[in-house]
């Protein structure tokens, strides 16, 4: 029976990982949350990683402002705590699935980003992890898998829908930024398919190396808020555009994050829908509950 790891299991995409996992009898899954395993404890991680068949890394600081202030702190998980789980599958021949960011490009482009584009992030976030697809590469160049990802929203923890939401109930009008351009995702659809990219590295289907996941499409951070206010049943002309410099943050934000998908047909696999109509899918799933639910 094939074993298989998911760090970070207490996380929005951890979650959703165990949710997806545990419809797979012939699966032998272990789960170890942040408060379970230390990443950057290279020991603990060795213990944890033996005899498992393939490792999925959710574990990451998400912190993306904090880690301007504090990047050794966050490197040290993203970065260096990606290099011991790497060490740690290199020893036993485990398949290690690493979930990274569009933040390790520039976000200057204007049109998607191929697998392969050079890297050239913009905030302490994305320089971290960086060394962790670097660490990847460098040590797993035959069993390591990275998976970038955007826009994340899902049931299990703080997000832009939410959010959004949320703040419909206290504000008339909300000022959303339509300068930032990206591939909103549900993390119950990206948990779904690392697993399948599991399965499809464990058959040889899947070559190592990088793959985008983010829905097909595009849209601005006021454009998907309008999407979800309609969806939630709320008039969308609640949501007005500004700009960027309106919101000035810690961390600069890429204003181009829209990932090409190209490399998920090589290993036999269609990209990830249509970022609305995955969307339209998460508002009606029965499961999991999500908190943007309106009744």
């Amino acid at each position: 029976m094939t074993r298989l790891l998911v760090t970070g299991a207490g996380g929005m995409l951890g979650r959703d990982l165990v949710t997806v996992l545990g419809a797979r009898p012939d699966l032998k899954v272990t789960t170890a949350a942040r408060a379970d395993l230390d990443v950057t404890d290279p020991a603990a991680v060795r213990a944890a990683v033996a005899g498992h068949d393939v490792v999925i890394n959710a574990a990451a600081w998400t912190n993306v402002d904090g880690a301007e202030a504090e990047e050794a702190a966050a490197t040290a998980v993203n970065g260096h705590g990606v290099a011991n789980l790497a060490a740690a599958c290199a020893t036993g021949d485990t398949r290690l699935i690493q979930v990274s960011t569009d933040y390790v490009l520039s976000g200057d482009a204007d049109t998607p980003y191929p697998e392969d584009a050079p890297t050239a992030p913009v905030n302490a976030y994305g320089r971290g992890k960086l060394v962790g697809e670097q660490a990847v590469a460098r040590l797993l160049p035959d069993t390591g898998y990275v998976v970038r990802t955007a826009w994340l929203y899902g049931a299990h923890g703080p997000n832009f829908v939410a959010t959004m939401l949320r703040l419909a109930g206290q504000h008339e009008h909300l000022d959303v930024v339509d300068d930032q351009h990206g591939q909103p995702t549900w993390s119950y659809r990206l948990a779904e398919r690392l697993v399948t990219l599991a399965d499809a590295a464990l058959a040889g289907r899947a070559a190592p190396g990088v793959y985008h996941g983010t829905c097909a499409g595009q849209t601005t951070w006021y454009g998907l808020a309008r999407a979800a206010f309609t969806l939630a049943g709320l008039d969308p002309d609640r949501i007005r555009p500004t700009t960027s410099d309106r919101y000035p943050r810690p961390a600069p934000r890429p204003a181009y994050s829209v990932l090409g998908h190209n490399r998920w047909a090589a290993a036999g696999l269609p990209p990830l829908q249509d970022w609305h109509s995955t969307l339209v899918d998460a508002f009606h799933s029965p499961a999991p509950p999500a908190p943007w639910k309106v009744a």
